[in-house]
């Protein structure tokens, strides 16, 4: 930017990008734990890691909020790669913060766990504030839906979340499709995945499991509930910590005592944030 002035601006526009936020699970109990200097000094350790695996894909920190990060790719320098370089980035936090997992324990610091959301679109992007205060940040309605992936991260025991709109631009991934879900704010539902890594990654036998996921979110959608339970039982048998099987078949229990009306679509709808 220092060099090349004339090809960014911090005036206000709209323009495709994208958006990540991040969350620390259950903070409000970690930092009761700590002492004040001990906080501190966690804090800073965790976002000084989080933050250089955000830069290191030319990522820009927004802000932080708390134990939260807020960053986007795409201004004030364009990155047509933005989706790809904020999923690479996302990925390299839930690795990076594993790699703080003996440091941490050395302190007698508790293990952190995090929530990530991401979405791209079209974004209202520049200098925004008060005649007091103002700094240069993203809004829009394609900002809201990360920060509500974000939040629904822990519904389903996932470490990020990403909208359609990831999975058809950054397209070297591989994704599990959650669901499909109606968030508050939101009249329409949208479908949601977990990126599970890159394409030339991930073996046959993981590869294998989404497929049978799909096939039985088919079936669920279909009402097809003796199919989808077989499928999820045999998923749910050979990977019992996954939490997104247990889910399903709660569901489906319900749905054998409490058919859904005859117009139904499959979207989980979510009242909260």
């Amino acid at each position: 930017m220092s060099k090349n002035p004339g090809e960014y601006s911090m005036r206000g526009e709209s323009r495709e990008m994208t958006v990540l936020f991040s969350d620390v699970r259950d903070f409000t109990s970690i930092s009761e734990g700590l002492t004040p200097e001990g906080l501190k000094d966690l804090m800073n350790t965790y976002l000084t890691v989080m933050t250089e695996k955000v830069q290191e894909k030319r990522g820009t920190i927004d802000k932080y909020i708390g134990d939260a990060i807020m960053a986007f790719w795409g201004a004030p320098l364009a990155d047509p790669d933005h989706a790809t370089h904020a999923l690479e980035s996302a990925m390299a936090m839930q690795k990076g913060l594993r790699e703080l997992d003996a440091p941490f324990a050395k302190r007698g610091w508790p293990l952190l766990h995090i929530g990530v959301g991401l979405n791209c679109g079209v974004m209202s992007v520049g200098d925004m504030g008060s005649k007091f205060r103002r700094s240069y940040t993203v809004m829009g309605d394609s900002v809201n839906l990360a920060s509500r992936l974000e939040g629904l991260t822990k519904e389903y025991g996932v470490g990020i979340l990403v909208s359609e709109n990831i999975v058809k631009a950054a397209q070297s991934f591989v994704y599990r499709e959650v669901d499909k879900v109606r968030v508050k704010g939101k009249l329409e539902g949208i479908a949601i995945f977990e990126p599970l890594g890159l394409q030339s990654d991930m073996g046959q036998e993981a590869l294998q499991e989404v497929d049978r996921f799909h096939k039985a979110l088919e079936a669920y959608r279909a009402q097809r509930w003796d199919d989808a339970e077989k499928l999820l039982k045999n998923l749910a048998y050979a990977a019992p910590e996954t939490k997104l099987y247990k889910i399903y078949l709660e569901r489906l229990a319900h749905f054998r005592r409490n058919p859904p009306p005859p117009n139904w679509d499959g979207v989980f709808i979510f009242t909260t944030k």
